[in-house]
């Protein structure tokens, strides 16, 4: 087991970060929650431009180019479409 989260360290903390994103909206704070995804995407956009494919665990899906676009689309969606959402009206 130390070796798995020593070898997936990248995915571990990407999901973690979605997790409390998740955790956040579920508490009632929805644009709060959804930048903190994106922000997670991004971090794991990051992570797969800056490590090899060795390193990059179970975020190298498929190829480097492929990932980092998919991940880029994913990540500004995210973030345009979270600040997009108008505040509630309290």
């Amino acid at each position: 087991m130390p070796g798995l989260i020593r070898r997936e360290w990248p995915i571990i903390t990407v999901l973690g970060l979605v997790t409390f994103g998740l955790i956040v909206v579920v508490a009632g704070h929805f644009r709060r929650g959804c930048v903190v995804v994106a922000f997670a995407i991004f971090l794991a956009l990051f992570l797969r431009v800056l490590l090899p494919a060795d390193g990059a665990g179970m975020l190298a899906v498929r190829s480097k180019r492929i990932d980092i676009a998919v991940l880029a689309v994913l990540a500004t969606a995210t973030t345009v479409l979270s600040l997009w959402v108008p505040p509630p009206n309290n």
